[in-house]
């Protein structure tokens, strides 16, 4: 496995090994001890499956406030994705900045999105299969966001020409200088 951080280095680019021949391959997505040697203790209560049948479908920008706060890795088991988390760590250095990621079926690749990062996605093929893992369970009440395309954190997203598919709620989200993160940089 390995692991790599990201230009926020808190955030990892992890890529599981993969065994493969002529019938396809075998890969470990999650094995708790090589995790947690590679100092990453992360205890996952419960798995989300995401599919969407378009390309440009983006979903985000999403976080959940504390006690609820989420660690996700994430992945994409059929199509491919551009994967973002954008710091929202009151006092951070890098507070209000993002990072992101292609993630495809065919590079394995995860991200691991610590808590204090509001995370999104964008498809970038139809009929994309994105799975994640998380170590809170859903909380309506502590369900939050950002408005996908907040100037100020200006995210480069490939969108296709029409522009993005959202949900209703990702309209209305509010930009990240209109909320009060309840996130905190810890040194």
């Amino acid at each position: 496995m390995e692991v790599v951080s990201l230009a926020i280095p808190e955030v990892k680019l992890i890529t599981p090994q993969r065994f493969g021949d002529d019938r396809g391959f075998f890969t470990e997505t999650w094995n708790q001890q090589r995790f947690v040697d590679a100092g990453l203790d992360l205890d996952f209560v419960q798995d989300n499956h995401s599919f969407s049948k378009d390309v440009g479908v983006l979903r985000g920008l999403h976080f959940q406030s504390p006690p609820f706060a989420q660690d996700k890795l994430v992945r994409v088991v059929t199509g491919a994705v551009y994967d973002v988390a954008v710091d929202i760590r009151k006092g951070s250095p890098t507070y209000g900045q993002y990072v992101g990621a292609e993630l495809t079926a065919e590079n394995g690749a995860q991200l691991l999105v610590p808590k204090g990062f509001a995370h999104g996605f964008v498809t970038l093929t139809e009929n994309t299969s994105f799975l994640y893992k998380v170590t809170a369970l859903y909380s309506p009440e502590n369900d939050h966001g950002i408005m996908w395309n907040d100037p100020d954190i200006a995210v480069e997203w490939p969108l296709p020409e029409n522009g993005p598919q959202l949900s209703g709620k990702d309209t209305t989200l509010p930009r990240l200088s209109d909320i009060e993160s309840p996130f905190t940089y810890e040194v």
